[in-house]
């Protein structure tokens, strides 16, 4: 609910969102006049009694204020709501293929701590800040609305709030159907690969949707080629190359549901006798590979993030190092290495850092073919701060591997 709280910065302090950002942490407020429940919108002045917007507020979170608007005199209400939501699909409809993509990113579509992905005719949604809950379930009925307008009719809405980022906001987790029940099971069409998507028991919303045009982009990369797709989930960047007409394709993951799934996708585009999938820990198996006399044409890595945080970022930057080192050692001369972080303290040139020492330690040179990030409908907020955006954290590399001669 919406009150008269007004919350008011300490001197010099608020430097996140003069910046263009939208959280507002714990230790930069001085006051807070009037009484509230947290999840309630409240009213932001800077020291001087300047008014910067409405955000919600809790102070379960270290993140006390999460923006929803820079206009002190805003109503959040439905109307409200529609012209954000309208916004984000609008922009999506510009952006991307719209058949499966996220419609709705938090932060960077202005309703942070939403996510909303849409596959075909069913709607994911994940809420990870305690004042969303709120507005939650209305949002979803003003997006249906909307691309019924589209002619777009949504069969089912299921949510996975399942994180265990919702704890910090003192939220249970959450996980099951928002309306009436349907078939979970949603086939999928991306780059011209079907995929069968399980939204309840899949990773994160179901599926990856931010990898969609960088997996694209290895299509002309693995015609022809022999391929190894490492940490594969269901198989995505492996099928790609299937269907690109990759001779031969080995896609490994650690978990055995996730390798049943990729090997259903593989039946699914009559991919299955190049395109082939096995569980294994892809740290031991690189080097295992190695000592058998494998060569690749493309190695691609996409590894889960190794680190959630700035004080874990020093750990991780070994273990990127370390499995780009094992990657870069199965590359044949003048292949490709295709290599990504999701973390989003894992910076573009930390990154490049420590993929250049991996190639060092490995004797090998590295030509940039491309860099990419996330999909255009995971859009990147900008501001001028080091501590923005938060929506920034896919980083993805392309380079050929030549021999040190």
């Amino acid at each position: 609910m919406e009150n008269h709280t007004i919350v008011t910065l300490k001197k010099g302090e608020g430097r996140t969102i003069k910046a263009g950002g939208t959280w507002i942490f714990d230790n930069e407020i001085d006051t807070i006049v009037g009484t509230f429940t947290n999840g309630d919108v409240v009213t932001v002045h800077d020291f001087d009694g300047y008014p910067m917007g409405k955000g919600f507020i809790n102070q379960n979170s270290k993140i006390r204020i999460r923006m929803l608007t820079r206009h002190a005199d805003q109503e959040i209400n439905e109307n409200f709501l529609r012209m954000r939501v309208k916004n984000a699909w609008e922009y999506r409809k510009t952006t991307v293929d719209t058949s499966s993509c996220r419609v709705i990113f938090g932060e960077a579509d202005f309703l942070p701590g939403l996510v909303v992905d849409k596959y075909e005719d069913v709607l994911v949604v994940e809420c990870l800040a305690l004042g969303m809950e709120q507005f939650k379930e209305t949002i979803v009925s003003l997006l249906k609305g909307v691309l019924k307008e589209e002619g777009i009719s949504i069969r089912g809405v299921y949510e996975r709030s399942d994180a265990n980022e919702r704890r910090k906001e003192g939220l249970p987790k959450v996980k099951g159907f928002i309306g009436e029940t349907f078939d979970t099971e949603v086939e999928i069409t991306e780059n011209g690969v079907h995929y069968l998507v399980d939204v309840v028991n899949g990773q994160k919303t179901g599926f990856f949707l931010d990898q969609k045009y960088n997996r694209l982009a290895m299509q002309r990369i693995c015609k022809g080629k022999r391929v190894l797709d490492c940490f594969t989930h269901m198989g995505t960047f492996a099928l790609n190359a299937g269907i690109a007409g990759a001779s031969d394709v080995t896609g490994l993951d650690i978990s055995e549901y996730a390798v049943q799934q990729a090997n259903a996708n593989a039946v699914r585009n009559h991919l299955e006798d190049t395109v082939h999938f096995r569980c294994a820990n892809v740290l031991d198996e690189l080097p295992k590979l190695a000592e058998a006399g494998e060569k690749y044409d493309v190695v691609i890595l996409d590894p889960p993030a190794f680190t959630k945080s700035r004080e874990a970022t020093k750990n991780a930057i070994k273990g990127y190092r370390e499995i780009n080192m094992k990657g870069l050692k199965l590359v044949k001369d003048g292949g490709y290495l295709a290599t990504c972080s999701c973390s989003h303290f894992m910076t573009q040139e930390l990154l490049a850092k420590t993929v250049k020492e991996a190639a060092k330690a490995a004797h090998k040179r590295l030509r940039q073919v491309e860099f990419r990030t996330q999909a255009p409908d995971h859009p990147i907020l900008w501001a001028n701060s080091a501590n923005v955006p938060e929506s920034y954290y896919l980083k993805f590399f392309i380079f050929q591997v030549v021999d040190e001669k």
